[in-house]
């Protein structure tokens, strides 16, 4: 029996530019955060997955006797993994025990359950009986079968490269998937939870699909119409053939796409120098204010919560995620213990946070597991 235990940490993640565009086809930025899951876990004697949940108050069990596992509940991620796993040809013989905890918020738009899945998935190959470490990216595109496709679950690649790879990615996935990895010198963000729960459900109805039918629409009209391509000053033609509120979101999405754009040259161009900190934390306030008012995914907390950093010295912030409530989060280099207090005063739970990164793992005899503070 393997006597060693294996422990791994997983970041959460930010949307830096490409909110609400990646369904759409076009790409995101993201980066890894330094609020982090931990999974230690060993394999053990009998057939049972006993897993405690220290922060929840709470454990998942169930027994390794009968695979594959029937899912118990919707985004069974624990068992899920499993599944996946053993259809890319793990064999799991043994039990498995060990303890789960985290600093990532939950259902709060920081993509705590791609972190969690990220680490599950890498304990378990790591305690298959034929055991194997995988690349990161591996492991993501094992937690975006697990999480996504397992369960039909809308939703794209950007949570689980981004906390599987770390550091600051470049995303696309149209025509093909294709990843950058940046590594610019930014300094401190400061994550705030609105403890607003979201309308993930109610956003994605009215935002995504409320997109696809204006472009369904604007390509019957003009086929050489593109999100990819079509440049935003041609975008005032279609004012006469939309309602104004679809003419606001078009707007919008284009100019999202267009400083997403601007911010990967501003990656692009920094090299070994350090980043324009002023200029990121524009172009962060910018996406912003279209998602405030294009998009209208923000809430007045949240709006509260960004004004408050911004007047404590914050460079600029957005909300993160798909909206309605969940988390915001601004740059601020230079004064990051006084732009916590002021979105704390509003209300919220601040994170003082760095880019992060990603996955790890390391091995230590059983028994002898550290607790995460």
């Amino acid at each position: 029996m393997n006597s060693q235990a294996v422990s791994v940490s997983t970041p959460g993640r930010i949307c830096l530019f490409g909110e609400h565009l990646d369904y759409l086809g076009l790409p995101v930025i993201a980066a890894a955060i330094s609020c982090r899951i931990q999974i230690t876990a060993e394999r053990t004697d009998g057939q049972d997955v006993l897993l405690n949940l220290p922060d929840l108050g709470t454990q998942e069990r169930f027994g390794l006797n009968q695979l594959p596992l029937t899912y118990q509940h919707d985004r069974d991620y624990f068992r899920s993994a499993i599944n996946v796993l053993l259809r890319r040809g793990f064999q799991f013989g043994a039990g498995i025990e060990g303890e789960v905890r985290g600093r990532i918020p939950i259902n709060a738009g920081t993509s705590s359950s791609s972190a969690l899945l990220i680490s599950w998935l890498n304990v378990l190959t790591q305690l298959a009986d034929n055991s194997k470490v995988l690349d990161p990216k591996e492991l993501a595109e094992l937690a975006y079968v697990a999480e996504v496709l397992e369960f039909g679950e809308p939703g794209g690649m950007m949570d689980h490269y981004s906390t599987a790879v770390g550091g600051v990615i470049y995303l696309e996935s149209q025509p093909a998937i294709h990843l950058e990895t940046y590594h610019p010198k930014l300094g401190t963000f400061v994550l705030g939870n609105s403890q607003e729960p979201k309308d993930t459900i109610g956003i994605l109805g009215r935002v995504k699909f409320g997109m696809l039918r204006i472009v369904k629409q604007l390509t019957e009209l003009n086929p050489d119409f593109s999100l990819h391509s079509t440049d935003i000053t041609a975008i005032p033609e279609y004012k006469d053939t939309l309602t104004k509120d679809d003419y606001i979101l078009l707007k919008g999405t284009f100019s999202n796409r267009d400083i997403l754009r601007e911010a990967l040259t501003l990656l692009q161009t920094s090299g070994s120098t350090s980043l324009n900190d002023v200029k990121f934390g524009q172009l962060l306030t910018e996406h912003q204010a279209n998602l405030r008012e294009a998009q209208q995914i923000s809430t007045p907390k949240i709006n509260r919560m960004l004004d408050a950093a911004l007047a404590a010295g914050a460079l600029g912030g957005k909300i993160n995620g798909s909206g309605g409530g969940g988390c915001m989060f601004v740059y601020a280099p230079n004064n990051a213990e006084q732009v916590a207090e002021a979105i704390e005063r509003e209300g919220g739970q601040a994170y003082i946070v760095s880019v992060d990164e990603g996955t790890t793992s390391q091995s230590r005899p059983a028994f002898e597991r550290e607790s995460v503070s």
